[in-house]
């Protein structure tokens, strides 16, 4: 028989298998792709908790890029329309903002959508025979005071009475202040104004908040969150003191100022106080926050200079930067952001939203769709979320801030000052388990609230605070909410690979089928053909 003629059916089979694989591996592969990279600039209050989403996202396919320049230049680069998505932590100022002009875009369609809560703190380097000071305790007047250079010694009377007589050495103070525009500074401002006008007032030259602090005296000027940070870390930074999110000394291990608050206590923004403190937060119609409860707040444990800060979401249909995959990227880093996102607020210095904010982010993102009805928000609820703050039914409660523990006696006005240093307060799992709730430590530690927002009993036993688990929102070792009630969370549900992978694998799955069903007939034709040929050759 002709050689030809056999070899027919193999390469029949071998062509069959290939076209299979060609056919299958055609058909899986998506008309577009689900995502496009989104960027977005702003903030460096937020930056630290907005890099770790950005990084655990980019898992599943989603490409975000942030640059922290600043809430001011978060905001005009989003007014402009040059950035996707801009993240601040005060609104649009108007016309004659100090600082100048800071309208909000005229036909750019956006909404203000709650990303994280936190808490501003004073940092700062202040050595003792060459031993870093790491509880000092500072009433609001007294920093109000040592911003606008009426306190410029750390020696001062008035340092010393915060500090229950404790008196420093004599040592210049320098404040650090931010020297871009900052949400930073407009929320510290804001407090200054409303509650330390005659401190302020006069030497700001006007009333109002700034994004941009006016530099005077011995104040030193640095660029960003992390050049505030570093410049007050630095060797030469003895006498230094600056104001930023607790993320950046927690994550440096440097101390803060226990701040006093009306309660009498000298508290530190722990994600338990922040989230009291935002108790008494009132939430205007467009989500943007008035702190004056805040501020004010009579809880022992309220941490006064607590606030939100906002991603500035473009929701028009006409949105020029905008096209449904670098919608549906943001949509979904969103949905990450708000919902499991939050378990890790505490673990880098701030707090999570409560539920109230979680479901008006929601409704939020829903413009998206409204804008493009290709975005995917299927399967989208605050059911899916895993946030320690919910209670499940209650949009009005807050677990986190239920079970928040007392502060130590140690810390009350006229007591102390504790023994225990600061920006090390328990912000994991791990770290809660070693028990001490936030606050807690050789200085004493309070007990846990009761489940029903009522004041927990304190202690001055060390660690005799209840440990709280941040992941649950419960005591360690608790199984139940209080009464019984179990609380129930959802984990949110995100695919492990990126998107395509589920129709790349199922594409060689049906190949290794196909294969495994032709091979055998494959093999037997190239059998034949070679027996035949050895027989041919032989005779």
């Amino acid at each position: 028989m002709n050689q030809s003629l056999l070899a027919r059916p193999a390469r029949a089979g071998v062509g069959v298998v290939l076209l299979a694989i060609a056919v299958l591996i055609a058909s899986s592969r998506p008309a577009e792709a689900a995502y496009a990279q989104i960027e977005g600039s702003g903030s460096t209050w937020s930056q630290v908790i907005v890099n770790q989403w950005i990084t655990d996202v980019s898992a599943n396919g989603i490409k975000v890029t942030y640059t922290g320049r600043g809430s001011s230049a978060g905001r005009k680069a989003f007014a402009a329309g040059t950035t996707d998505f801009g993240i601040t932590e005060v609104p649009y100022q108007g016309s004659g903002a100090q600082g100048g002009d800071d309208p909000p875009p005229k036909n750019r369609p956006f909404s203000y959508v709650p990303i994280v809560a936190g808490g501003t703190a004073f940092t700062y380097q202040v050595r003792v025979g060459g031993k870093m000071v790491r509880n000092l305790r500072l009433s609001g007047d007294t920093i109000a005071k040592i911003f606008t250079n009426k306190i410029t010694n750390w020696n001062d009377p008035a340092i010393a009475k915060d500090n229950n007589g404790t008196k420093l050495p004599s040592l210049k103070i320098r404040p650090v202040v931010r020297s871009d525009g900052s949400g930073t500074t407009a929320q510290f401002t804001a407090w200054l104004d409303s509650q330390h006008a005659s401190d302020w007032r006069p030497f700001f030259g006007r009333a109002g908040l700034t994004s941009y602090f006016p530099r005077k005296g011995n104040a030193t000027g640095a660029n960003g969150s992390d050049q505030v940070m570093n410049t007050i870390a630095d060797a030469a930074g003895n006498g230094t003191i600056g104001y930023v999110e607790y993320s950046y000394p927690v994550n440096k291990n440097f101390p803060v100022v226990k701040v006093l608050n009306r309660s009498g206590y000298y508290v530190e923004p722990t994600q338990y106080n922040v989230a009291v403190a935002l108790t008494k937060a009132r939430i205007r119609k467009d989500l943007t926050q008035d702190l004056l409860g805040v501020y004010t707040a009579q809880d022992k444990r309220a941490y006064p200079l607590s606030s939100y800060s906002y991603l500035l979401l473009p929701t028009g249909a006409k949105d020029q930067r905008m096209t449904t995959s670098k919608r549906q990227s943001l949509a979904d880093f969103m949905f990450y952001s708000l919902c499991e996102g939050q378990t890790k607020a505490g673990k880098y210095g701030y707090s999570p939203l409560p539920l109230n904010l979680v479901q008006a982010g929601f409704t939020e993102l829903s413009k998206l769709r409204k804008a493009d009805p290709k975005v995917n928000l299927n399967d989208r609820s605050v059911t899916k979320c895993n946030n320690p703050t919910f209670v499940p039914g209650n949009l009005s409660a807050n677990k986190l801030a239920q079970i928040a523990p007392m502060p130590a006696s140690c810390d009350q006005q006229g007591q102390g000052p504790c023994t225990t240093g600061t920006g090390t307060a328990p912000t994991s799992v791990e770290q809660a388990k070693k028990g001490g709730g936030a606050g807690g430590g050789s200085g004493g530690t309070g007990g846990a609230a009761g489940a029903d927002g009522s004041a927990g009993g304190g202690s001055d036993a060390p660690g005799a605070g209840a440990a709280i688990d941040p992941e649950t929102g419960l005591p360690v070792g608790s199984a139940s909410s209080g009464g019984g009630a179990a609380t129930v969370a959802v984990q949110t549900e995100l695919t492990a690979g990126r998107a395509g992978d589920d129709g790349i694998f199922g594409t060689l799955a049906a190949v290794e089928l196909l294969a495994i069903i032709l091979a055998p007939g494959v093999v037997a034709v190239a059998l034949r053909r070679r027996t035949r040929s050895t027989t041919g050759a032989r005779s």
